[in-house]
């Protein structure tokens, strides 16, 4: 179950390291029909529900192609869309075909925004179905070979429910400011949608448990375990004032499903309500351990200040 899990998180990689390849979706373009579908891969089940995938005898496709199984009665899907998603995914090689991971095993769909960053092929096949639909994808070795310095990958299968669109989130917190803090740690509100100021450089010796405290209390509904949350957050290193991720720098929140973060970020989100303001010290067990991580070092106690945008 782990292995199937850890597949599942690293999904949208696999969508993004296949972003270069050509879609072959049938012979004229348009989407592969019941009788032209990739190897004849058969899908079977109700949408709403983990999929059965049958594969062919022999060797798998060569050619990437996508096939509309349901196409759905709700809103269309379009280019630029966020969609949240339920996926199930092996890898076929023609011998054992492993089954990889489901969304619907984990009870944690994924958001996806369909644009430039997926492959043709899947930026297409969404575009073919509405919401409550359900798209059969293959992503062959014509999807991945133009990526240099990367191995061959195997010919991904991949089943995807588009659940519907993930709720309008907030631009920043907002509630009431109620001034909690950390000792030793500092954070500062300008107000309106600007990111707060997050100091972390201190003689203070960090606690050895998970702390959070609010800043301002947001009024809506409070994060539940498994759910994908929206937030702008800062991190930092305690002690250092080293600033190691930021959402605010890179323009845009983070969408996760709080089952893929770090452990600090499970136990400390539960619970908050949406709008709020958090900042959590995180100690190493709860975050990366006792191995350096993207520059992290080893047994660091780390610092987030946090707005909780949306959790649904």
């Amino acid at each position: 179950m782990r292995r199937a899990l850890a597949a599942l998180a690293a999904v949208p990689l696999i969508f993004f390291a296949a972003a270069c390849g050509g879609s072959d979706s049938g012979a004229n373009g348009a989407a592969a029909t019941a009788s032209s579908a990739p190897g004849k891969v058969k899908v079977t089940g109700d949408v709403g529900a983990k999929p059965t995938v049958t594969f062919p005898a022999g060797t798998p496709a060569t050619k990437s192609s996508y096939e509309v199984l349901t196409p759905g009665t709700g809103p269309q899907v379009k280019s630029g869309d966020k969609i949240i998603v339920n996926l199930t995914v092996y890898n076929w090689d023609g011998k054992q075909n492993a089954f990889q991971g489901s969304s619907y095993d984990s009870k944690a769909p994924e958001t996806i925004a369909v644009d430039q960053q997926l492959p043709q092929v899947l930026q297409e096949g969404f575009t073919k179905v509405k919401h409550g639909g359900r798209v059969l994808a293959v992503m062959a070795a014509d999807a991945a070979q133009q990526q240099q310095g990367q191995a061959p990958q195997p010919t991904k299968v991949f089943v995807v429910d588009v659940v519907g669109a993930p709720p309008a989130a907030l631009k920043a917190a907002t509630g009431k400011e109620v001034g909690e803090s950390i000792k030793g740690v500092k954070v500062v509100n300008p107000g309106g949608d600007k990111a707060p100021t997050l100091t972390t450089k201190t003689k203070d010796k960090p606690s050895k448990e998970l702390m959070v405290k609010t800043v301002i209390q947001g009024t809506g509904a409070k994060v539940q375990a498994g759910q994908t949350v929206v937030a702008h957050y800062t991190g930092k290193i305690w002690g250092t004032d080293k600033e190691f991720d930021s959402s605010w720098t890179k323009g845009e929140p983070a969408s996760f499903p709080l089952g893929n973060v770090i452990q600090g970020w499970q136990k400390g989100l539960v619970g908050v309500p949406v709008g709020s303001r958090v900042v959590m010290s995180i100690p190493p067990d709860l975050g990366y351990g006792a191995q350096e991580q993207n520059g992290i070092p080893g047994n660091s106690t780390l610092v987030f200040v946090v707005d909780v945008l949306s959790a649904y």
